[in-house]
């Protein structure tokens, strides 16, 4: 793996704080045909992006509550399961946006954007990180990215999900990256955890 653009000095940055677009990173996966990594270690995940350099001040993670289907009526089980496993690891934090119906029928994810946006927003005008790891190909970023390039002087480096690519983005980045098969893989949760109030396994539908 490595990191294109700018870097700059050595040492100059080292905390790095992580975005991760749920849906976007998903989709990607699903596009694959990678159920089996389903089961995300997301921390494990951001730590394999980081350089020698670098450590993690933060990740942040940007998704919203499934909704049951006819086919699939377990869907937001799978999602609780995943979420509450994702809670016992620490300087994670989740940010949730929803689920609205279209006019045409069906629902969409709203939120997300904003949400991702917002957060690197304050984060850089708190001082949070010096590099902050945007996980997405979605260009609706694309604004919010360059303005905590330009205003804060912040350096942003877009990681794309597997089978996820935007040229926008990587236009405006100061760096990208794609994430392979063999990160994902080795960024798994441990099949059984257990917490004070229950004890969480990966779904059987994501062996």
């Amino acid at each position: 793996m490595t990191w294109d653009g700018t870097e700059g000095a050595r040492g100059a940055a080292t905390r790095v704080a992580v975005y991760i677009d749920g849906f976007n990173l998903f989709y990607g996966l699903r596009t694959k045909g990678w159920r089996r990594y389903y089961w995300l270690d997301l921390r494990r995940l951001a730590e394999r992006l980081l350089r020698p350099d670098q450590t993690l001040a933060a990740v942040r993670y940007f998704t919203a509550p499934v909704l049951p289907e006819v086919t699939d009526p377990l869907k937001p089980v799978r999602q609780r399961t995943y979420l509450d496993a994702l809670a016992t690891l620490p300087g994670l934090s989740t940010h949730f946006g929803y689920f609205a119906p279209r006019s045409s029928g069906g629902y969409e994810e709203k939120m997300t954007d904003v949400n991702i946006a917002v957060e690197l927003l304050h984060d850089a005008h708190m001082n949070l990180y010096e590099t902050a790891i945007l996980v997405s190909g979605d260009s609706d970023l694309t604004s919010a990215v360059k303005a905590v390039q330009e205003r804060y002087g912040k350096r942003v480096i877009v990681a794309f999900p597997p089978g996820r690519r935007s040229s926008v983005l990587r236009g405006v980045a100061q760096g990208h990256v794609a994430i392979g098969r063999q990160q994902v893989r080795d960024s798994q949760l441990a099949d059984r955890i257990e917490t004070p109030d229950a004890v969480l396994t990966r779904p059987e539908e994501w062996a």
